[in-house]
């Protein structure tokens, strides 16, 4: 059983149709990648997936019980307040301390406990929100454009990570990314996504697929 199915779904923000007709499957296990130009609709989608924003047209169905992980693209923290990355993970139930601290592992972040998270660099405070994801043991891990801002062997690394969890954890990752070069070698899925489906298959066959080309050139079908 899939974990997730869309089926042509539509969302509105007032009268601009955001996303319209998309149709999707998340099987577990695989790493799925969501590319496309801005304001594509990417990061509605994944909000629409776990229920956070309504449908004007559409279904989504989840696998019974389904566990989810959820990195956001962006998560402000006043930076007035003490808070360690370890409370964090405490946030908003407290977590044992074995489990913070194989999640902290698992995210590359061991070292990062004791640390003030607004002292943490771009990348240390993603692979927190990272640790904080995989809390839980998530059947589906889903990323909202997780290395913004990283420079691109920090991207790099990061994605090894993400693939590393899912093989110790057995989880689908479901991710939102521009990071073209780098997802080409780090999915076994992509999906080019411009408010409606454009296309989607393995890396080899999205790369040249004459509608992401369009989008994107004929120079990022390689990866690094």
């Amino acid at each position: 059983m899939s974990l997730v199915a869309a089926e042509g779904i539509d969302v509105r923000h007032g009268r601009l149709r955001v996303l319209h007709g998309v149709s999707l499957r998340i099987e577990p296990g695989e790493i799925v990648t969501v590319v496309g130009p801005n304001g594509s609709g990417k990061s509605t989608l994944l909000r629409a997936l776990i229920g956070a924003v309504p449908l004007s047209a559409g279904r989504v169905r989840r696998a019974p019980g389904l566990r989810i992980g959820y990195v956001p693209q962006r998560l402000h923290i006043d930076p007035t307040l003490p808070l360690t990355a370890r409370r964090f993970l405490d946030l908003p139930a407290r977590v044992p301390e074995a489990e913070a601290q194989a999640a902290l592992d698992r995210a590359g972040a061991a070292g990062l406990g004791g640390r003030q998270m607004q002292s943490l660099s771009g990348g240390q405070f993603q692979r927190v929100l990272l640790a904080r994801a995989t809390l839980g043991r998530p059947d589906l891990l889903m990323l909202d454009e997780p290395t913004q801002g990283l420079d691109q062997p920090g991207a790099s690394a990061f994605y090894r990570r993400i693939e590393g969890i899912r093989d110790r954890l057995g989880c689908a990752v479901l991710m939102v990314s521009h990071d073209l070069h780098v997802v080409m070698s780090a999915s076994d899925r992509v999906i080019c996504l411009n408010g409606h489906v454009c296309c989607e298959g393995t890396p080899a066959v999205v790369s040249a697929a004459p509608a992401y080309r369009e989008l994107f050139g004929t120079g990022t079908a390689g990866a690094p």
